[in-house]
């Protein structure tokens, strides 16, 4: 079992740098991607070397729902086809854990398999409700697989009315290994449209 660090100051520093995220204005973003569902944004990141993407798109049901899919546990493996494991390494409380998953390898392997080890915590927020999560160093991989790291990252979800949400999205993460940044920014857009596709229709389930 890896040493785990004070978690208590580590939500309170990562739900400030997610709030600061989601108070930047429009002209702070770059248009990425923009597909039928979802529209991606980026920005230099200021925790390593690569990008802050802001994902966002409307999904049918309400947000407790949709952030119980998305948050770990045994509804985000039910349906997410990107995660090939996952193992909830500690139970902080009812609202907060750290958990261990590996990914499936992208862009016909050029990104091989991916092993995670994430803190990550949901709370309310206005008339919805915010998960935060952040990679924590822990025991080296033991999957075989490349252990990659997720700066403070995010999924906000509030209602637009009865029937449907607005789910925004902060992601960025450090691949690890030696993988081009192009390469980077293409399989996030092509996961970020996957994984709204796929998440609204295990919600009509």
């Amino acid at each position: 079992m890896g040493t785990l660090p004070d978690l208590t100051e580590l939500r309170t520093k990562l739900e400030s740098t997610i709030l600061s995220y989601h108070s930047l204005e429009e002209k702070d973003w770059t248009l990425a991607k923009k597909l039928d569902t979802v529209t991606a944004w980026k920005r230099p990141s200021t925790e390593f070397n690569g990008y802050l993407v802001k994902v966002q798109g409307v999904v049918m049901d309400t947000p407790q729902r949709i952030i119980d899919h998305i948050r770990p546990g045994p509804c985000r493996k039910e349906w997410d086809k990107m995660m090939t494991s996952l193992e909830i390494v500690e139970t902080v409380d009812k609202d907060s854990c750290v958990v261990r998953y590996t990914t499936a390898g992208l862009l016909l392997n050029m990104i091989s398999p991916r092993e995670f080890v994430d803190f990550g915590f949901v709370r309310e927020y206005e008339n919805g409700l915010l998960f935060c999560g952040k990679s924590i160093p822990y025991e080296p991989s033991t999957s075989g697989c490349v252990r990659a790291f997720n700066h403070p990252c995010a999924w906000l979800c509030v209602p637009v009315d009865e029937s449907q949400s607005l789910l925004i999205g902060y992601l960025q993460t450090d691949l690890g290994g030696l993988v081009p940044q192009f390469a980077v920014e293409s399989a996030m857009a092509n996961t970020m449209g996957s994984f709204y596709t796929e998440l609204g229709k295990v919600l009509k389930k």
